[in-house]
């Protein structure tokens, strides 16, 4: 069983971090320094499918739980990631429960006997399986394990939100905070009340759908803001941030002891 999805699906808050730059050493920092559920970034950060296999590996081996963000959704990039081993994935961008329903057909094999289409099948031979090594993989636990959150990010999105929710394989909603306050037309103005009262309608409508809530830090509320709004799943530092930080801090540091000198 995907531990994350079941974590999740019992109400545990859980907080991961970003990792952007496609490093599986800060990866394996992030897990030992108290952030063990690590979110690549496919869609904005460096790397491929394999430098995403690479870090997980890290993760993985430091005993923590890896999400990946994809770059789109297209069967092909999920068929892929699926193959290569990754279960809980976010797909950015889903604007109709048309599309949430193809996304959620990719991401699983077909039910016996429903004639669907659904993920290809390679079972024994990919990292997914463990290589061969599981033989429940394709008829149970390949489709059980799958956590699936897509993203909310647009007025479409928001008005789809109903449908989309009610998709089978759909797990939850990831509400992007900056894009959807910029497809409101308030870039960088997530405290607008226009954006404000966008997220509001996004956590009500998954909450009454009974969907899982994930979203990332930011727009006037922190941590525990999001866990009393409901949301189970939020990601916050990143590890560009990080050594934006304290770069700049040991800068900070360095001039003012180097001006005493002066």
């Amino acid at each position: 069983m995907n531990a994350l999805k079941s974590r999740l699906q019992k109400g545990e808050f859980v907080a991961a971090a970003w990792a952007e730059l496609g490093h599986p050493d800060i990866a394996e920092i992030f897990v030992r320094h108290g952030w063990p559920v690590v979110l690549i970034d496919g869609e904005h950060g460096i790397g491929n499918l394999e430098t995403w296999v690479a870090v997980a590996r890290a993760v993985e081996a430091a005993r923590g739980e890896v999400i990946l963000r994809v770059p789109d959704g297209s069967d092909t990039t999920l068929k892929k990631v699926l193959d290569r081993g990754f279960r809980s994935i976010v797909v950015p961008m889903v604007n109709s429960a048309g599309q949430a329903r193809e996304i959620a057909a990719s991401c699983r094999y077909p039910v016996r006997g429903s004639g669907g289409v659904g993920r290809g099948y390679a079972a024994p031979i990919v990292r997914g399986s463990d290589y061969g090594t599981r033989p429940d993989y394709a008829v149970r636990s390949a489709n059980e394990d799958v956590l699936l959150f897509v993203q909310c990010e647009t007025r479409e999105s928001i008005d789809a939100l109903p449908g989309i929710c009610a998709v089978e394989g759909v797990d939850g909603i990831f509400l992007g905070p900056n894009d959807l306050a910029a497809t409101l037309g308030h870039m960088e103005q997530m405290e607008h009340p226009t954006p404000q009262a966008a997220f509001a309608e996004v956590e009500r409508t998954v909450t009454e759908a009974g969907g899982l809530l994930a979203t990332v830090c930011g727009g006037g509320r922190d941590w525990a803001d999001l866990r009393a709004r409901g949301f189970t799943l939020v990601a916050g530092v990143n590890d560009v941030s990080f050594l934006i930080g304290a770069a700049h801090d040991a800068a900070a540091v360095r001039d003012a002891q180097l001006a005493d000198l002066a």
